[in-house]
């Protein structure tokens, strides 16, 4: 089955797993079936380079085979491809029951959080606007209470200046014993 339109082709096939999975390790065998179906898809979908970074395997595909474990994948799916330019993107073509409804939920979950997120930027942008009509009035409000505060600091400062201008300065322990030391000198007449 194949349909072109616009610069994009959509085919399904049916690829085979058991004989590519089946020459590697157990440990192995899910990572070789998904490597298989890049494989497979570069060839029959004629991607320049043989690059298999340019398929793009379905999140839910991915789960399919992984859903008996890793060493047990399935030896044969029926996947879906999209091509668009050089990419190619791969799907299932019939999905089990069991991922059907995990991806409904999904997309449910999906839908309700875009709803969130409209309310809450509604939310703020009446707030905004609300702040924008009294963000006004508190600039000039918050300029004076700044002019008011340096004004008041330096009155503060000049009436510290003016108590330390007659007030005798304490000397530290060590300028002390130097002073004691020269006032002993001079009494002894050195």
């Amino acid at each position: 089955m194949e349909k072109e339109k616009n610069n994009r082709i959509e085919r399904e096939y049916v690829i085979p797993l058991r004989t590519r999975w089946k020459i590697v390790p157990t440990y192995k065998r899910a990572n070789k079936a998904v490597k298989t179906i890049k494989e497979f898809l570069v060839k029959h979908m004629k991607i320049r380079d043989r690059d298999l970074d340019k398929v793009r395997v379905d999140k839910y595909l991915n789960e399919a085979i992984w859903s008996r474990g890793i060493k047990n994948p399935p030896a044969k799916i029926k996947v879906k491809a999209i091509k668009e330019d050089d990419i190619v993107r791969v799907e299932l073509a019939e999905m089990p029951a069991k991922i059907k409804f995990k991806k409904l939920r999904e997309e449910k979950q999906n839908s309700k959080s875009q709803e969130t997120k409209k309310k809450k930027k509604e939310a703020e942008e009446k707030t905004e606007e609300k702040t924008e009509a009294k963000t006004e009035e508190e600039k000039i409000e918050e300029k004076e209470d700044k002019s008011a505060t340096i004004e008041a600091g330096k009155e503060i400062e000049k009436e510290i200046a003016q108590k330390a201008k007659h007030e005798t300065k304490v000397k530290s322990p060590k300028e002390q014993k130097n002073m004691k030391s020269t006032y002993n000198r001079m009494s002894q007449g050195h």
